[in-house]
């Protein structure tokens, strides 16, 4: 394991949202973050698809580790706003939220992600886009 992968995973542990959800840490690279979150009744509005605030607690999330793989040793990050279109909803698969740096600073970290939605037989489509700032502040644990 990675000392990058490591440092995310020791944060995205303690997100207790996550955890609830069932979501999980799929890939870490500098700049790149890749979040699953499978398809179950905590994640469903009430025509069965994915609810738009789990799409984008996802890609809050994957753009805030993205952001996380750039900032300085010591520090964390914390949304200070984002923005989100829903292109859809689907129901069963999985979403895969793939946040990416756009221009990481010492204080303000700019990100995007893309959530899709993969079905059963693999194939891909888009449901949210996401730009995000973030903030670098202390870490606290």
């Amino acid at each position: 394991m990675s000392a990058l992968y490591q440092r995310v995973f020791t944060s995205f542990v303690r997100q207790g949202m996550m955890q609830h959800l069932g979501a999980q840490l799929a890939r870490v690279e500098p700049g790149l973050v890749e979040i699953v979150l499978p398809y179950s009744d905590k994640v469903t509005q009430q025509q069965d698809g994915f609810h738009g605030g789990a799409m984008g607690a996802v890609a809050d999330i994957a753009g805030g580790y993205a952001g996380l793989t750039v900032a300085p040793e010591g520090m964390e990050v914390v949304t200070v706003e984002y923005k989100i279109n829903f292109l859809t909803s689907f129901q069963g698969g999985e979403l895969r939220a793939v946040g990416r740096v756009v221009k990481g600073g010492k204080r303000l970290i700019i990100t995007t992600a893309e959530v899709l939605h993969v079905d059963d037989n693999g194939k891909q489509s888009p449901c949210a886009v996401m730009q995000q700032t973030l903030m670098a502040v202390p870490q606290t644990y």
